[in-house]
């Protein structure tokens, strides 16, 4: 039997822990290069044919190209988005599986109600894909014929007016506590079950006004059906520059967007993390894209994730105190 002496231990093990890092990285750059291999899979948070289905089938598109691999869509919606949330946060943190997240599941949820997972420590955000502004239209037999006219009306008359929501703490429930916070005034919030009802309802009269996310209103403010009063970007959008900001109303602190961003279970290793970062760069510059995700109502980009981290730390700030002060809750 051979004994060796401590200081030969203690050389072996250096050397032994030098081996086994250097086989780790050269695994995770092998990783890397081989990645995706295999077909990869994109969990949608919300029903099929919605704005957040669509980007992603765009999205999905896009990176096959990119990847030379499948990438299949799989629709996990419920909950207002976090059974999808929670779906994706159990997957293998291989790289094989990443889900677009948004304001609602990704900040909201987690400060209504409790939710099975935690996006701090359950997920990796890769980056922030798209971002879109919030509308406030009215019907177009509506009096009000602009921001200050709706808001006069609210001071003169206490709780008249209704505005339709996707349901608490939906992006409509949301601006519309945001408005009245703003402007000082009182308006009677209406749930409904999706933001297609509530557009419905605003269609026929049923209620006054709605903030709502462009792709269910835009067809109807272009017939003439609906008319737009502001939009809640901090300027005018360049998708649509004729509708003026809430800014430009009185309401300067008034900013509400939606955003759309790439999340992928923690864990995932680092390489595939830039992977993934990689790629998302080159698809979100892509015109056809951007093309298509303008035709949505949004702004395709990206950005670095310590910029996304930034970004989701801000979101949750701000509705935290909105949604502390008015205590609003989940159904």
């Amino acid at each position: 039997m051979i004994f060796l002496k401590t200081q030969h231990w203690k050389k072996f093990f250096q050397i032994s822990l030098v081996a086994l890092s250097t086989c780790g990285l050269f695994q995770a750059q092998a990783q890397a290069q081989a990645f995706p291999n295999k077909p990869v899979k994109l969990i949608v948070t919300y029903p099929p044919g919605g704005s957040s289905d669509l980007m992603a089938r765009i999205m999905g598109q896009k990176l096959s190209e990119v990847w030379g691999q499948p990438v299949i869509i799989e629709s996990k919606p419920g909950a207002a988005g976090s059974i999808g949330m929670e779906f994706a946060a159990r997957q293998p943190a291989d790289g094989y599986t990443f889900v677009v997240g948004n304001l609602g599941p990704a900040s909201v949820n987690p400060l209504i109600t409790k939710v099975p997972y935690n996006m701090d420590k359950d997920f990796i955000p890769v980056s922030l894909t798209a971002t879109g502004p919030n509308i406030l239209v009215v019907p177009a037999a509506s009096p009000f014929k602009n921001l200050n006219d709706l808001l006069a009306a609210a001071r003169n008359k206490p709780n008249s007016l209704n505005f339709g929501t996707s349901g608490p703490g939906s992006m409509s429930h949301l601006s519309g506590e945001l408005i009245m916070r703003q402007a000082n005034v009182k308006m009677t919030g209406v749930p409904y079950k999706g933001g297609g009802l509530a557009v419905n309802d605003l269609l026929a009269g049923q209620i006054d006004l709605m903030v709502s996310d462009a792709l269910p209103v835009n067809q109807h403010i272009k017939s003439g059906r609906l008319r737009a009063l502001a939009i809640t970007s901090g300027k005018r959008s360049p998708l649509s520059p004729e509708i003026p900001t809430f800014a430009e109303g009185g309401l300067n602190g008034l900013v509400a967007v939606n955003w759309w961003g790439v999340f992928l279970p923690a864990g995932t290793p680092k390489p595939v993390v830039d992977a993934y970062y990689s790629a998302l760069v080159k698809i979100m510059a892509n015109p056809d894209l951007k093309e298509r995700f303008a035709g949505l109502g949004v702004e395709a980009l990206a950005s670095t994730q310590d910029e996304f981290r930034a970004f989701l730390a801000d979101e949750k700030s701000k509705y935290a105190k909105l949604i502390a002060d008015n205590n609003i809750k989940a159904e």
